[in-house]
C-alpha cells in the first residue's frame, strides 16, 4: 500500500528552523533502519549533506549573536539618555536641595559626552568603561546619582556593559572558528535530495507490501505537519499585520 510523506514549503522555513527540521526528520527516521527498507542510498544522500547543514547552524548562531549585540548597544545608549533626561528633568524642578546634584551630574555627562555611545561597538565599550569608573571614583557624583533616582539606571548599564564585552568575545572567538558557507546552495542541494527520499519512500512502499513503511511515515508526518501547521499560523497572523520576525523558531520534539 503506497504511503505518502507531507511537503512542506520548506523555503518557508528560516534557517535555523531549516536547520532544526532537517536534523529532526533525519533523527526519526534513523529508528526504523534505511536499508531494510530499501532506501539507503536515498537516504545516505540526506545523511551525506548533514555537516553543511550543521555549519549553516554555526553560522546562524553567529548571526543570532550578532542581533543581540545590536540590543545591547542601543540599550545601554537608551540608559544615558534616560539619565541625561532625567537630570534635564530634575532641573526643571523648583527644587532647591537637588540644584546641586543638577549641577553634579551635569558636569559629570559633558565630561564623558552627550553622544557616548554613538560610536562603534569597541570605542563605546570603552566609554562606558571610563564613564562607569568615574562614577565608582566620584563620592560626589554617586551622591547626586543616589539624590536624583539615578542608582539603578547606572548600576543596569553596568549590567549591559559588561554583559555587552562578554558577548562580543563570545562572538569574536566563534566567528573565527565559523567557516562561511552558502546556506541557500546548501539548502537547495538539501531540498532536492529530501525530495528524491521522499518519492523513493512512497515508491518503495507500493514496491515491497510485506514491509511496513506506514509507521515510520507516520512519525515523519507528525514532525512535518507540526511545522506545516505552524507556518500556516505564521502566515495567519503576517496577514493580521502582526509581528512575527522576533518570535521563536518553530520547534518539534523528536518523538
Amino acid at each position: 500500500m503506497k504511503v505518502t510523506i507531507i511537503r512542506v514549503p520548506l523555503s518557508r522555513l528560516w534557517n535555523n528552523e531549516y536547520c532544526m527540521f532537517v536534523s529532526q526528520l533525519v533523527a526519526v527516521f534513523l529508528k526504523f533502519g534505511a536499508e531494510g527498507l530499501h532506501l539507503k542510498k536515498a537516504f545516505d544522500r540526506v545523511l551525506a549533506l548533514m555537516p553543511d547543514i550543521a555549519k549553516i547552524k554555526a553560522q546562524e548562531l553567529g548571526n543570532v549573536i550578532s542581533n543581540q549585540l545590536t540590543d545591547l548597544n542601543t540599550e545601554r545608549r537608551t540608559l544615558i539618555v534616560s539619565i541625561a533626561d532625567q537630570v534635564k528633568t530634575f532641573g526643571k524642578l523648583s527644587l532647591p536641595t537637588m540644584a546641586a546634584h543638577v549641577v553634579v551630574l551635569n558636569r559629570f555627562l559633558d565630561k564623558h559626552g552627550r553622544d557616548i555611545g554613538t560610536k562603534n561597538y569597541n570605542a563605546n565599550t570603552d566609554d562606558f568603561n571610563k564613564l562607569l569608573a568615574d562614577y565608582d571614583a566620584t563620592s560626589e557624583v554617586k551622591a547626586a546619582a543616589t539624590a536624583l533616582q539615578q542608582v539603578l539606571l547606572f548600576d543596569h548599564l553596568r549590567e549591559i556593559n559588561t554583559q555587552f564585552a562578554s558577548l562580543y568575545m563570545q562572538r569574536d572567538d566563534e566567528n573565527s572558528s565559523v567557516e562561511k558557507v552558502d546556506t541557500e546552495a546548501i539548502r537547495a542541494e538539501m531540498d532536492k535530495e529530501l525530495t528524491a527520499f521522499y518519492n523513493a519512500f512512497e515508491f518503495c512502499s507500493t514496491e515491497y507490501d510485506e514491509l511496513d513503511y506506514q509507521t515510520p511515515a507516520d512519525k515523519m508526518n507528525e514532525t512535518i505537519l507540526h511545522y506545516k501547521t505552524q507556518l500556516k499560523a505564521r502566515t495567519t497572523r503576517r496577514h493580521q499585520g502582526q509581528e512575527v520576525h522576533t518570535e521563536d523558531p518553530i520547534t518539534a520534539p523528536v518523538k
